[in-house]
């Protein structure tokens, strides 16, 4: 009686949010909870993949002989549900090779449980902050970057209702046998309808990654997504920790690798590895990075002409911008001749980011202990504007 009271309950809300003429898509995505025990054999420990303070993900082979990843919650909360509930709305809509693809899910207890597809291979976060000074080739970086990019922009502007992910993040890209990226975790994302370009919430994400400009105003739009991307590019050339990383001057990592570009100084902060097998393209993706991470979220470049850039990588600049004009690139900062640098308005941009990064981090480093396992860490703003992390 219990389950099917669950059942219901879940059911009810789910298919609120699914889409009401494919009904099909809830039904077949269903699965009981009888099934879910036998493919992890019970929730055998053995099959444990790893998890947070949120829950438990297990490997499980379905009868269909899918192998599956389960995501477990260990607590009732309401949010938990609303989040559970919110991903599986969006991602039973969404077919996308560089998305993690949604099975099913389990309404039988009382959190729903979701079935993903198994993605054997580690998160980006894990192949990049590796010991030793050898990690994913620069091509491999690259290419992921890209891969990633596609999806975001797929999310933006190709989906029937445009997403937003709102919780970017290198933990947050799964890579499979082939190092294929898979973005994950939409528990967090939120639909935008077609006549706003925004919607005020809450704000949530993971300090360092999170758009300055969201955390102090609220206001979610596609362009908090560009500015976290922004974030993945400088990781992806610098191994550092966005979460963690400060500079002798006490700047974080976006700020100061932002500082060091302009002044001409990157290979200060570039990976050794990246300055062994990059050449000019590397230059180019910096001056990307910067225009994903730049203070205004109108002034950064949408996510589908980030992609055609990093499309564009290492072919000449006409070619790249055959696909996006001139004038486009210009007018959102990404001209390969580095704008910014020697730029008096760059010099005053970059000073404001400084501050209001500072802050960000300075009330991250009182509210949290930051840990290498990296652990997602939600940042909620109350309407009367006091910090609270849970």
């Amino acid at each position: 009686m219990l389950k099917r009271h669950f059942f219901l309950k879940n059911r009810g809300q789910l298919l609120q949010q699914l889409v009401p003429q494919r009904a099909d898509i809830a039904e077949r995505m269903v699965i009981t909870l009888k099934g879910i025990e036998k493919a992890t054999n019970n929730f055998d420990k053995t099959r444990e993949l790893g998890g947070g303070g949120h829950g438990m993900v297990y490997k499980g082979i379905l009868s269909d002989l899918h192998v599956v990843a389960i995501k477990k919650p260990k607590t009732v909360i309401q949010k938990e549900i609303d989040e559970f509930i919110n991903e599986v709305a969006i991602l039973s809509q969404i077919n996308h090779r560089n998305v993690v693809k949604l099975y099913g899910c389990c309404l039988e207890t009382e959190v729903p449980l979701l079935v993903y597809e198994f993605i054997s291979n580690g998160t980006l976060y894990e192949h990049l902050h590796v010991e030793g000074p050898r990690s994913l080739s620069l091509d491999d970086r690259l290419r992921i970057a890209t891969e990633t990019a596609k999806s975001i922009a797929y999310l933006h502007s190709i989906a029937s209702i445009p997403i937003i992910h709102r919780d970017i993040k290198s933990v947050n890209i799964l890579l499979d046998d082939t190092l294929t990226a898979k973005v994950a975790d939409f528990g967090a994302s939120r639909y935008i309808p077609m006549d706003r370009s925004g919607v005020t919430t809450m704000v949530q994400g993971t300090i360092g990654y999170l758009d300055p400009m969201y955390f102090y105003t609220q206001r979610l739009t596609e362009k908090s997504d560009v500015y976290s991307f922004g974030v993945i590019l400088i990781e992806l050339l610098t191994r550092k920790k966005p979460f963690a990383y400060i500079s002798l001057d006490g700047e974080g990592l976006v700020a100061h690798f932002s500082a060091l570009l302009t002044k001409g100084n990157l290979s200060q902060i570039l990976d050794q590895q990246v300055l062994d097998e990059g050449g000019k393209e590397v230059e180019e993706v910096a001056v990307l990075a910067k225009a994903c991470v730049h203070l205004t979220g109108e002034d950064r470049p949408p996510m589908r002409q980030v992609e055609l850039a990093l499309e564009g990588l290492p072919v000449s600049r006409k070619k790249m911008l055959d696909k996006v004009s001139a004038k486009e690139f210009e007018r959102n900062g990404i001209m390969i001749n580095h704008p910014w640098v020697g730029d008096e308005r760059s010099s005053k941009e970059t000073s404001r980011q400084y501050s209001m990064e500072a802050v960000i981090l300075k009330v991250s480093s009182i509210a949290l202990h930051t840990h290498d396992t990296m652990q997602t860490q939600f940042l909620t703003v109350s309407s009367k504007g006091l910090f609270e992390f849970i």
